[in-house]
């Protein structure tokens, strides 16, 4: 590879030469960390020149991510932030301060390491992880969030030794690849936890509890329950923000939350990140609670978070959710029923690993639905998804692609109409590069 080769053409040629999960499933993913160790030690171990916080879990690893990562910046602190997948922009993965890595980086970094990569052959994911530590290692940061991609155990992101471990919650969602019971499930988030590193498990579950207890108790540190120590209550909400009455309840005190975090589901990831800075303010990382509540209403500003109950557009109301689970799924589809509309539009499409069954169980039956593919091998076929939802009485159109599906809504919507995006992340980056929403 030459030394004018452009950014687009470096990262195609990641997305060519190595397996990328997202595009086809699970044979991009080594079942061990044999690769990323090769990875790291042959870049003089970068993932061991910075302190770390590591979460996992089924859904809101993203959000918490987010929402943890600026708060610690607005405190002073240099912070990395790894998250993944990206949206429109594969920088988005890596970001120092909330501004993500520049494109000379990413061509630097890979020109400079085309041999070693040749060599250990590792998937996509394991290279960008590679390439978040050295970034944060060169960088200097203080502190950086580390996002799983999926599971924990051996997940690549699991070689580091974080100050703190979070898991957000446990839900169905890749059973082929993590075990199809809750258990089995917590078991492989559950390998992030180390020995004497603090765990915080932002869900309480009975069927995931004792999986959890076990594996801290096995590693001799203590586990903690975010909705064990907080309450939240949803005041109200407006196009650009929520607010919630949050209650400590060991200081049985009262706190007024602005946060430009939408969707009611995000009160567990707020409860999470209250939890998680007073357990990092034992940790080196002070910072008071007065000091943290303002920072949630500007997540996005800081971290550049999208695609979580995002309003695109105000009339008609455009609404684009990354769910892609049935447990998100559920919560969002239970904030969308308090969406006033005339009528309400939906443009869905899955992959093919995911239960698509249960998962249009929560969708209602009384919308207008675009059918649709993402363009990418691992899509599930828009035909075939129509005849799956038909079973579940939603009735609709089907698209040969987002881009159709798209047209075709924004044609027969009326200004009193609502459309919702959703169902993938990939049919949300798609829509949301062609409604052209910045980086």
């Amino acid at each position: 590879m030459g030394a004018t080769l452009s950014y687009e053409r470096t990262v195609e040629y990641l997305y060519e030469r190595l397996p990328v999960f997202s595009r086809i499933g699970k044979d991009a993913i080594r079942h061990d960390l044999t690769n990323i160790r090769k990875l790291c030690a042959a870049l003089d171990s970068p993932h061991q020149k910075f302190k770390s916080v590591h979460i996992a879990g089924t859904n809101g690893k993203g959000s918490t991510s987010h929402a943890l990562s600026a708060t610690l910046q607005h405190a002073g602190y240099k912070t990395g932030l790894y998250t993944s997948p990206h949206l429109i922009d594969f920088r988005e993965r890596i970001r120092i301060d909330g501004k993500p890595i520049s494109k000379e980086w990413v061509v630097d970094f890979v020109e400079k390491n085309n041999a070693l990569i040749e060599e250990v052959q590792p998937s996509f994911f394991e290279i960008t992880v590679a390439m978040a530590f050295v970034a944060f290692a060169e960088e200097k940061v203080d502190i950086a969030v580390i996002e799983t991609g999926l599971g924990g155990r051996l997940d690549s992101t699991n070689i580091i030794t974080p100050l703190l471990s979070i898991i957000t919650n446990i839900s169905y969602d890749h059973k082929d690849i993590l075990g199809d019971t809750l258990q089995l499930i917590a078991a492989e988030k559950a390998g992030i936890i180390k020995p004497g590193v603090p765990v915080l498990v932002g869900e309480q579950s009975d069927e995931t509890e004792r999986v959890f207890f076990e594996h801290a108790f096995h590693n001799h540190t203590t586990i903690y329950y975010a909705d064990a120590l907080w309450d939240m209550v949803r005041v109200r909400q407006d196009a650009k923000y929520q607010y919630f009455k949050a209650v400590n309840k060991a200081k049985r005190e009262i706190y007024d939350i602005r946060t430009d975090l939408l969707g009611n589901y995000q009160q567990h990831n707020i409860k999470t990140v209250l939890t998680a800075i007073e357990l990092l303010s034992s940790q080196g990382f002070p910072i008071s609670l007065p000091y943290t509540l303002p920072v949630l209403s500007r997540v996005k500003q800081l971290t550049g978070l999208q695609g979580r109950w995002e309003i695109l557009q105000e009339q008609p109301v455009i609404i684009c959710d990354v769910a892609h689970n049935p447990a998100g799924l559920k919560e969002v589809m239970q904030q969308w029923q308090y969406v006033p509309a005339t009528t309400k539009h939906i443009i869905t499409g899955f992959v093919k690993d995911k239960d698509v069954v249960e998962a249009l169980s929560y969708f209602p039956k009384d919308a207008v639905y675009y059918f649709c593919q993402a363009n990418m091998p691992r899509a599930l076929p828009s035909n075939e998804l129509k005849a799956i939802a038909e079973k579940q009485g939603l009735t609709g159109n089907v698209y040969a692609s987002v881009t159709d599906a798209l047209t075709d809504a924004k044609a027969k919507m009326q200004d009193d109409d609502a459309l919702l995006i959703t169902g993938s992340f990939f049919i949300a980056a798609e829509a949301m590069e062609l409604l052209q929403v910045a980086v």
